[in-house]
Formats: C-alpha cells, structure tokens, sequence
C-alpha cells in the first residue's frame, strides 16, 4: 500500500468535507475523498477531529477491492482496453458516491479489521465499498486538522460574525466574493487575522459558551458584544513603599567586591584560607642554643652517606662540657647513638664494626620524654674508665704476636 504523503494532502484542500455518525457509539466522522484523472488513484482521510486515519488506493488495489465487495462483478477481462476502460468508470461512481449529495443515502458501519486501524463499510443502492485506513502520527495529525479543518473555521467564524448582513441571506455569488476576500486576507497575514478573529468580544464569548456547553459547565459565562478596559495601575500606597524602600538592583548584587571593600576585610576573611598553622615547638631546656651549635653525630643509614662514612675518617665529636642528663633531654637522643672517644679512634680510623652494617637505629617516631638515669650513668663512666685502664695496662684486647729474635721454630 502506498503512504499517505504531502501531495495527497494538497489534493485533499480542495475538497469538501462529507460527515457520517456511527450509530452504535454515537460519534461522528468527517472525512475527504480524492479521485486522481491522471494515474487513476483514490486516496481518502477521515477523522473524528481527534485522530486521522488515511489509505492510499492504486488502480490494481481499487480493482480487487471492488470485485471483492461486489459479487456479481464480472471478472478481469482479457482485453487491457476493456479492463481501464472498467476501472475508470468505478472509480468515478466511488467518487460519485463520496460527495455532499452522494454522501446522504449511503449507510456507515464501522467494523472490526485485522489488517488496518481502523474500516468501515459504506453501502449505496447498487454497490458496497469498504475503507481499511491507518493511523497516522501525533505530528501529522496535527498539521493535517489544522490545515484542513482549524483555520478554515475560524476564517468562516470570523466572516459570520463580522459581515454586515447575515451570511445565510447571501446569494452563492456574494457569499463567494465575501469568503475570497476572507481568504486573501488571512492567506496574506495569518497572525493579524487570527487575532481579529478571535478578539473581537462577540466572538471570544460566544466560543467561550460554547465550549462551556460542550463540556457540561454548571455556570454557563455570558456573551458580551463590548468590554471594558481594566484598571492596571498599582495602588498609591504600593508605589510609595517602592519608592521610599531601598533594594538592590540585580546588577549590583552580582558585581564582585571592589579593591577598596576588600582591604576593609581581615586578612584571613579576605584570603579565604583554611590553612592551619602549627604552633613552633619550644626548647625543652635553656641549653636549646648551645644544641644547635653542636649537633650529636648520627650515623645515617640512606644513600652515599653510608658510603662516605667508611672511606673517609670521621673527625672526633666535641665533647660537650654539660652533662649527658641535659643533651638527651633538649634531643631526645638514646645513649646508644653517642659515640665515645677512644685511644683507637684518636690514633686513626678503624673500620666499622658489624653493628653499623646493619640497618641503623632509627630515632623513635614520637617524642618520648627523658628519664634521668644518674646512677647508671656513673656507672657506664667508671666502666669506660676501667677499660681504657686495662687497655693500657696490656688487659683485654686482643692479643698481638710475640716478636722474638730471628730464630724460628
């Protein structure tokens, strides 16, 4: 089947629209029926001014479709003269019988289709036709009513209510020239005519009635044929309050803060900061200063540092003249990582033990508090002092070969 398209509207603006009721459901239909002279073609539309329904019919369609309704219609004739010259003249009885005249003495019936959206019969004197149309979409629905049936309306509203004399009184000829004149001027400027239309009171309020009517409204609103203009000026007290109450305007409320505005906030506001500054830690002791001057060796346990350590001598750490007690409380350095003079490391450098191959002690991760240890410290002094003394006595240590003379045994 062929689809309905923008060319099968345009040869539907010129024909009239033809109306039939279903009388189970009570609704009407209207719809418009197109016979094409050239390509002998039907095309028909209908709708119950809420959805449209249309079908596109070829010749060979037609053909089937009437043998199929009528009985005792002959069969397809062998001549191809025979057969157009049949065709052509059902065609023109279908067409006939979709007029105003035509339209009056043939029986509507809607019934149910499994091959379309919706069909219907229609049943004249001598012959029987049946539609099976589609629906079309929400779009062209809407562009097809409002072309064929909406501003039509409203231009006829419009010459009914403003003509001088009544439109029913006048002659096919007046009432021709009339709706011309209607016509051009709508086609020229529809949205001026439309306004006209529709404005004018009489009209406004007749079509306000009506649609009351229509959709059973209690209170039914009257029909003016004039109207008064409204008083839209405020009340004085209101304009006073306007004048007198300051308000921002919108453009100063968005404007960014100037320079001069700026510097009048504090430093904190203005910057917007959320930094939180910690507090300097304070020197345990009065002996902070002096710490500082002369740091306590740590052995360092990353990179060339190690490295370095074993190569080059490291010089002799400075005793400091106060007492361990104060160093390891302003530090917070355990004894284990002070190192001690001693005669080896005064003669020169000796080569690190295993202790500092190993991965070095690292300072504990928080800041514990000192404990003041006098005893032990006295303690670990006098046993420096005892090794140094057997050091030199020949005690302890390690043991070196006894030279003797050039004998050998």
């Amino acid at each position: 089947m062929e689809q309905f398209s923008e060319e099968h509207s345009k040869l539907l603006l010129a024909k009239e629209w033809l109306v039939k009721i279903d009388s189970e459901k009570s609704i009407p239909y209207l719809f418009k029926f197109h016979m094409s002279t050239v390509d002998l073609s039907g095309c028909l539309l209908i709708t119950d001014t809420k959805t449209v329904w249309t079908e596109v019919l070829s010749i060979k369609q037609f053909a089937r479709r009437w043998r199929a309704c009528n009985s005792d219609s002959p069969a397809t004739f062998s001549e191809p003269g025979e057969e157009d010259s049949w065709r052509s003249q059902h065609l023109e009885l279908l067409s006939s019988m979709h007029s105003l005249g035509g339209i009056v003495d043939t029986s509507f019936e809607v019934f149910e289709s499994k091959n379309s959206d919706f069909a219907f019969h229609l049943d004249g004197e001598t012959f029987k036709w049946r539609w099976e149309t589609y629906r079309e979409g929400p779009k062209t629905s809407a562009d097809l009513l409002s072309k064929h049936l909406i501003m039509p309306l409203i231009s006829v509203t419009h010459l009914a209510f403003s003509s001088a004399d009544p439109v029913c009184e006048l002659s096919e000829g007046d009432l021709e020239k009339a709706v011309d004149k209607v016509g051009r001027t709508a086609r020229r400027t529809t949205d001026t005519h439309i306004k006209h239309a529709i404005s004018k009171p009489r009209v406004a309020t007749a079509l306000r009635r009506m649609t009351a009517m229509f959709n059973f409204i209690p209170d039914l609103p009257g029909i003016a044929t004039e109207v008064e203009k409204p008083d839209l000026s405020l009340p004085e007290a209101w304009t006073r309050d306007l004048r007198t109450k300051p308000t921002a305007s919108l453009s100063e409320r968005s404007r960014p803060p100037s320079a001069h505005s700026a510097k009048r906030q504090s430093p904190a506001a203005a910057s917007g900061s959320t930094d939180i500054k910690l507090p300097s830690p304070q020197p345990d002791s009065s002996t902070e200063s002096e710490d500082d001057a002369s740091p306590l060796p740590i052995f360092q346990s990353k990179g060339k540092e190690k490295n370095t350590s074993l190569l080059s001598p490291s010089p002799p750490p400075v005793r400091s003249t106060r007492s361990p007690t104060n160093e390891r409380g302003s530090r917070g350095v355990s004894p284990s990582l002070m190192i001690l003079p001693t005669e080896s490391q005064s003669k020169g450098p000796v080569a690190p033990s295993s202790d500092t191959d190993s991965s070095p002690i690292r300072p504990p991760a928080k800041k514990q508090k000192p404990t003041v240890q006098s005893e032990s410290e006295e303690d670990s002094e006098a046993e420096r002092k005892r090794r140094v003394a057997n050091i030199r006595g020949g005690k302890g240590g390690v043991r070196q070969p006894i030279k003797r003379g050039g004998k050998r045994f």
